[in-house]
């Protein structure tokens, strides 16, 4: 169990500094069709529909391939 968390924490912060570093990378992460982002006067609303629907087909492809 121990070993599964430091994987997961390893992998957390080499995506993360690889964002940081180079946001080029996922430019595309809400900005696609069916995302809503609502603006009115002092408010602002996000909810990334399609990019959570995409970023759970990949993470479910990758668990059933790792199982």
């Amino acid at each position: 169990m121990s070993r599964w968390i430091i994987t997961t924490g390893v992998v957390l912060v080499v995506i993360g500094i690889t964002l940081h570093f180079a946001p080029w990378v996922i430019t595309w992460f809400g900005h696609l069709p069916g995302d809503i982002h609502i603006k009115t006067g002092r408010s602002e609303i996000f909810i990334p529909v399609t990019s959570m629907i995409i970023v759970s087909i990949l993470l479910t492809l990758l668990f059933n391939l790792f199982r």
